[in-house]
């Protein structure tokens, strides 16, 4: 998964869709994921790095974590391509 080139995200956790015009906001666990996929984290990466953190088992983070990027897919955020 990858966050589309030309979506904008504030630190504050705005996201901004310049195509669409629509805005989302989300929480501080949502922005920390949007901000491992604009460092390159693969989807692997990303779920180990949250069950660490957040001291949670893997499946339970990766429901999450498919969550998340059904909707970000619905918001037309991010591509598919992983």
């Amino acid at each position: 998964m990858q966050l589309n080139k030309n979506i904008a995200v504030s630190e504050n956790g705005f996201i901004f869709n310049p195509v669409s015009g629509d805005s989302f906001s989300t929480n501080p666990i949502g922005q920390e994921i949007i901000r491992l996929m604009k460092d390159q984290k693969d989807r692997k990466e990303i779920t180990k790095i949250l069950a660490d953190k957040y001291a949670a088992d893997d499946a339970t983070i990766e429901k999450d974590l498919s969550d998340f990027f059904q909707m970000l897919l619905s918001y037309q955020l991010i591509n598919d391509h992983e």
